[in-house]
């Protein structure tokens, strides 16, 4: 297993969106690897669903650690964990 620190650079934090597009990329990019992401204040989930990362309440600048358990963690780790730092950029609805 392998783990990576990262810092949420969205304004909005990790919302219903941002979790689509990283849950998304868990599924069609890494099948196969289990994704965890733990809070300072110990609390955790996996990333297997956008309702338990949404339930995780990551807000701007909070710091988390990724870990990553499958064939290719360390690439898995990189791309998922930048995915985490992203600051999206979504178009507004009409």
């Amino acid at each position: 297993m392998s783990e990576r620190e990262i810092t949420i650079r969205n304004n909005a934090g990790i919302h219903c969106r941002p979790s689509g597009v990283i849950l998304r990329a868990v599924q069609n990019e890494f099948p196969g690897h289990v994704f965890t992401v733990s809070k300072s204040d110990g609390s955790e989930c996996r990333v297997d669903s956008i309702l338990s990362l949404i339930a995780l309440c990551l807000a701007c600048g909070d710091r988390a650690v990724l870990r990553c358990e499958g064939p290719d963690e360390e690439r898995a780790l990189q791309q998922i964990g930048d995915l985490f730092e992203r600051d999206f950029d979504f178009p507004p609805h009409d």
